[in-house]
This record gives structure tokens, sequence and C-alpha cells, in this order.
């Protein structure tokens, strides 16, 4: 039987983790924007006379860019610094196993509200304004990958 934890061929670069790392973040970002859209749109759809809408957009964007500010950026060079440190990097380390039971929790509680939220337009917009912000963190502090660098090596 083969020992995957030993085995050459799951060997990598430091870079390749970074890439790999940035890619799950914006996927991510990207993906939670079309998301807050579409419960956006399905919250117009049902009160399209709301100024809440649009406010709903402006909250989503403004606490989106202190949790990128404050919280995402440094768990980016936080996770930079971790895989630079890295001995022997092999392919699953561009983030911590913890990280990855973390991100399939946030993924299932994400889809479960977004299925109550359905024709209840203040619920549509406070889940709405959850993943827009979290989609513009993500997206605000993926720039920390270029900042720093973190390409190079």
């Amino acid at each position: 039987m083969i020992n995957i934890a030993k085995h050459d061929t799951l060997k990598t670069s430091h870079r390749t983790l970074k890439i790999l790392a940035v890619l799950l973040w914006v996927i991510g970002g990207v993906m939670l924007i079309r998301k807050a859209s579409e419960l956006i749109f399905e919250a117009y759809a049902l009160r399209s006379t709301s100024p809440w809408v649009w406010f709903a957009i402006a909250l989503g964007f403004l606490l989106g860019g202190l949790k990128a500010k404050y919280l995402f950026r440094k768990a980016c060079k936080k996770n930079l610094a971790r895989i630079d440190a890295l001995q022997n990097p092999k392919l699953w380390q561009f983030y911590r196993p913890h990280f990855f039971l973390f991100l399939a929790l946030m993924i299932g509680t994400g889809a479960t509200l977004s299925r109550l939220a359905h024709g209840s337009f203040p619920f549509l917009l406070s889940v709405a304004v959850l993943d827009l912000s979290i989609a513009t963190a993500l997206l605000g502090s993926s720039v920390v990958f270029w900042q720093e660098k973190a390409f190079s090596k």
C-alpha cells in the first residue's frame, strides 16, 4: 500500500501553494458575489421600491471593507508566512486542514441560510449583506498576495 504522506509526486513548490491559496480565495469571493446578487434580485422583486435593497448593498460593501482591512489581510499574511515556512511542501498544504473543515461548515451554513431566506424580504437582505461582506473581504484582501510578491518564490 502507498503511504500518501511520503509519496514524492505530491510534493510541490511554495509558489504553487500560494497560487492555489489565492485561487480558492478569489473563487470564493466571486461565488459569494453571485449568490448575494441572486438574493438581492429576489428581494428587489419582492419590494422594488424599498430603499433597504440599496442600503443592504452599501452595508455589505462597508462591512466587507472593514473585514478585509482588519481581519482577512492578516489571515492572508499569516498563511503566506506559513507556506514559506514549510520545509517540504505538499499539494494539499495551501491551507491548514482545519481551514477546509471551517470552509465546509461555512458553505453548508450559507446554503442553508439562502434556502431559508426565500420569500422573506428582511431575511434575503440579511443573508445578502453577509455574503456580500464576506465576498468583499475575500476579494479586497486578496491584494496581499500581489503586494507581498507572493508568487516570486
